[in-house]
């Protein structure tokens, strides 16, 4: 059986069921390369198993017919299916009919709430990739009224990240105005941090720590923004 394992950011976001499915696995996986948490010597305090690093390579390339013999698992930050392309291993497996048992995580996209903004408000989703030609402000416009998430693409083996500061200002010079924006730095960490300026004032700040991600919101409720201004 193959198992998908989210197990969220930090110690309190692992479940139940992260936790008994990883001792069912004959081998473990740490998939290193979608975003930032606990590290691989951290998971095997945890979950009391060797755990092994794999990189985009190897998830993207990897043979659902080993897990017929055995109990493969593979660990995910946050969730498993959010913000990556896991599903492609779910496919294979239906395809191959393969068992796989899917432990869903805590996400970006559920801890995006801590900002104060609901999430019901929240239109389409668009990620930031190195590559500085991709057009951003179509989609902000796209979304209206509706709140925007943008998240910023990151390089962890190679210590490369898109930060808060160079998508506001790939924004800006896309035509962006002045608007009311949230940054969002190592959210669901113990050292959150999130901010709430105008974009020409956050992409002053300094946001040193990873991952990140930037919001610019559309209209909001009177509730949204008296939480967000705890943020100014």
């Amino acid at each position: 059986m193959l198992f998908l394992i989210g197990f969220g950011i930090n110690k309190e976001h692992i479940t139940l069921g992260a936790l008994e499915s990883a001792k069912k696995c004959d081998e473990l996986y740490l998939e290193n390369y979608t975003s930032l948490g606990l590290s691989r010597k951290e998971l095997e305090k945890i979950f009391n198993k060797k755990i092994r690093e794999a990189d985009r390579d190897f998830v993207e390339s990897f043979d659902v017919n080993l897990a017929k013999a055995k109990n493969i698992g593979i660990l995910v930050y946050g969730d498993i299916f959010s913000a990556t392309t896991h599903v492609s291993l779910l496919l294979e497996c239906k395809k191959n009919k393969i068992d796989i048992k899917l432990v869903n995580g805590i996400s970006i996209l559920t801890l995006i709430g801590n900002t104060g903004l609901n999430l019901y408000n929240f239109g389409k989703v668009i990620s930031v990739p190195f590559q500085k030609n991709v057009d951003l402000i179509r989609a902000l416009r796209e979304n209206g009224n509706l709140h925007t998430l943008f998240l910023l693409d990151l390089n962890p083996r190679e210590n490369k990240f898109v930060s808060i500061n160079e998508a506001l200002n790939r924004l800006i010079k896309q035509g962006m105005n002045d608007r009311l924006c949230v940054g969002v730095e190592r959210l669901g960490f113990k050292n959150e941090k999130i901010a709430f300026k105008s974009a020409k004032e956050l992409a002053k700040m300094k946001f040193k720590k990873y991952p990140q991600c930037l919001i610019v919101p559309g209209k909001m409720h009177f509730v949204e923004e008296e939480v967000l201004n705890n943020f100014k």
